[in-house]
């Protein structure tokens, strides 16, 4: 067999069955990439397993973490062209067509995730076993870094499970666990860790018949049946990802709808359509986003934190939500509030979040388990996290810390989710300031990845991690930010948000302003995101921020909006109608010419306030501040954030514009001084 000294990221053992088991441990890594080293090695152990003719091949990873997480993102990076990019796919089709063409039984045994890269190549072994646990995630994301499958993927997937399941989740993103995977045919079984070993091996032993779609699956890749499936992928597609924006997605229904009845073919058209799509600058922007996600997800290690128990004070909708969410994430969670009603309707919405995330009743009783309401907060002398979520008043905050102080363990982790209050007034009614951080979620909690970790002059350092260190805890992105008015995301977008509400106060129509917002690449227009943040809350928050800032006045149409009691979604009116859940909205008329400045208006306020708080050190760099603002306001991802947007405007051209702005449409478009210097 193979010499074991040969190879660095490889480890390979015959057993007394003849059985191959050959495990991926990617050296000076976490976990596991398919890499070019990998891939090069992968081939040539292949040539010398195939040699000695064994029984069977089993491929496992060596890392407790997971499988493979997929191709070596970083490679992308340093592509140059067509032609560089088209080497590097070749290279892990080659390798992974070597696994299929072996003559004798092959299984990928699988824990953990199993994603892009990894998934193809477990979808060229015969067969597939993985771990039946919450933690198996397996998928091909691949259309987030603005790509699609390269290594078999597309060719493999559609015949396996038929193209509605295959197409489904090659265009989300999405992943399935081990049980699903199964039941889509992903996977031949999904077993507990302890039999994982040996259902592996029986599947050599035994060659079991090799999962076959039912007929109404295989018909779907048929050549008479796909073009008008692609048509309809293509219109569900369009609803979410415009293809000027996002040519991922189009490019693989191409593929699919032209090339699936010629696999030999299709390979080599999925190589092609990869390495134009990788060095696209969509591409490009969505790689550089995978990395600022994973620069935030770094931020909370090295603490040594490991919280158990979570003590939430406040039931509202916030407060209640923080408190699901960590139980969610299997943590002990108590919530207090004096209203058992307000109790009873977190309990109620926690329950529905569980059976939508959780599905299996036991799993979701369990987290229900972890979730107690606490009237009386007998929960605060034990918990590890104390975060409170009570209403913006200062003087009820204050009180509400002088109260627990005394209880609470002088070790646990004190934190307010404060909006706007200034965390150097809230920490004056500690004995010790210094504990008191912010983590600051937004809503809704369970869709928002970001949470801001807010550091007031006196927040020890050490505060600061253990709060980012709970924050990957639950599963979401800490961004560290300065106690400044409205930190990083509310103090962005509320200039954004009243520009929008100026415009439509100018006689523009709402569903106008909205589509140039959309157009532009924003995941909602901003006279629909104030609705459903709500308008009385936009109010208040800038008022608060006019008032701090020292600038900008607010809106008289909001502020006769919100004295109307037209508060948006929550009271069925605002700038919109709403029935039910559906939103009305009203077409301009036909003969209606927009301004020209409409976009403009809107993204140079944005990039503007964001430049600010650049300047003033409201975030560590203008890396962290775009990966805020994708993360936390869903700025449009193809773009690769705000400043990163603007500095290939360009900062002098920037500049210019916002001094045109200014001109026509007031002091509020005045440049920042920064731009003098980016």
């Amino acid at each position: 067999m193979a010499d074991q000294h040969q190879y660095r990221h490889w480890r390979v053992e015959t057993d007394a069955q003849r059985i191959v088991w050959l495990a991926i441990d990617k050296a000076d890594a976490g976990a596991n990439v398919l890499s070019k080293e990998v891939l090069e090695e992968l081939h040539a152990l292949l040539g010398v397993i195939a040699a000695e003719a064994p029984r069977g091949l089993v491929i496992y990873s060596a890392k407790a973490n997971g499988f493979i997480a997929g191709a070596d993102v970083k490679e992308f990076t340093v592509l140059q062209n067509f032609e560089e990019g088209m080497d590097l796919i070749q290279r892990g089709q080659t390798a992974l067509d070597r696994i299929e063409a072996l003559s004798f039984p092959t299984v990928a045994m699988i824990h953990g995730f199993c994603l892009g890269g990894g998934m193809e190549l477990a979808l060229a072994c015969r067969y597939r076993v993985a771990e039946d646990d919450p933690r198996t995630r397996l998928g091909l994301p691949e259309v987030k870094l603005g790509i699609h499958p390269g290594f078999g993927g597309t060719v493999r997937l559609p015949p396996l499970i038929g193209a509605p399941a295959a197409m489904d989740l090659m265009l989300s993103g999405r992943t399935v666990e081990a049980r699903a995977a199964q039941r889509l045919g992903m996977v031949d079984y999904a077993v507990p860790a302890r039999q994982l070993r040996v259902a592996a091996a029986a599947m050599v032993l035994e060659q079991p018949e090799r999962h076959r779609p039912k007929f109404l699956q295989r018909v779907t890749n048929h050549g008479l049946v796909r073009p008008l499936l692609a048509h309809m992928l293509r219109k569900k597609v369009a609803e979410k990802a415009p293809a000027e924006h996002y040519p991922a997605p189009y490019a693989l229904i191409d593929l699919w709808s032209e090339y699936m009845g010629d696999p030999r073919r299709m390979m080599q058209e999925e190589g092609r359509s990869v390495a134009r799509l990788v060095t696209d600058d969509t591409a490009r922007n969505l790689v550089r986003v995978f990395f600022l996600q994973e620069r935030m997800k770094s931020l909370g290690r090295g603490a040594d934190f490991n919280p158990k128990r979570v003590h939430v004070i406040g039931a509202g909708v916030m407060g209640g939500d923080i408190a699901a969410w960590c139980a969610l994430r299997g943590l002990q969670v108590t919530v207090q509030d004096r209203n058992p009603e307000a109790l009873g309707r977190v309990m109620k919405r926690a329950f529905g979040l569980y059976k939508k995330k959780l599905k299996q009743p036991r799993l979701v009783q369990a987290a229900m388990d972890r979730l107690l309401p606490d009237q009386s907060g007998a929960g605060l002398k034990r918990a590890d996290v104390i975060i409170e979520a009570i209403f913006e008043d200062v003087q009820a905050k204050q009180n509400l810390y002088r109260e627990i102080e005394p209880v609470i363990r002088p070790d646990a982790l004190l934190a307010t989710n404060t909006s706007s209050i200034p965390l150097e007034t809230l920490s004056e009614a500690l004995a010790r300031p210094e504990r008191l951080v912010g983590i600051h979620f937004f809503n809704p909690v369970a869709q928002m990845q970001l949470v801001e970790i807010v550091a007031s002059k006196v927040s020890t350092p050490e505060v600061c991690k253990q709060a980012a260190a709970f924050v990957r805890h639950i599963d979401r992105l800490p961004l560290p930010v300065k106690s400044s008015p409205g930190f990083l995301v509310n103090r962005v977008l509320m200039p954004y948000l009243i520009e929008a509400v100026t415009l439509e106060s100018e006689g523009v129509p709402a569903t106008v302003i909205d589509a140039a917002a959309t157009d532009f690449g924003m995941p909602m227009g901003p006279i629909l995101l104030a609705d459903t943040v709500g308008l009385d809350i936009c109010l208040s928050v800038a008022e608060i921020l006019s008032r701090q800032l020292g600038r900008g006045t607010v809106p008289q149409r909001l502020r006769d909006l919100v004295a109307a009691g037209h508060l948006g979604k929550k009271s069925g009116r605002g700038f919109y109608e709403y029935q039910g859940d559906k939103t009305v909205f009203v077409k301009p008329p036909k003969d209606y010419q927009p301004p020209a400045d409409i976009t403009d208006r809107l993204m140079f306020r944005y990039f503007n306030e964001a430049m600010a708080c650049l300047r003033e050190g409201v975030v560590e760099d203008a890396d962290l501040l775009d990966a805020g603002m994708i993360f936390g306001t869903g700025f449009a991802p193809f773009r690769g954030g705000p400043l990163h947007f603007a500095g290939h405007t360009g900062a002098a051209a920037v500049r210019r514009r916002l001094d045109e702005l200014s001109q026509q449409h007031g002091a509020g478009f005045a440049p920042d001084e920064g731009w003098q210097s980016a």
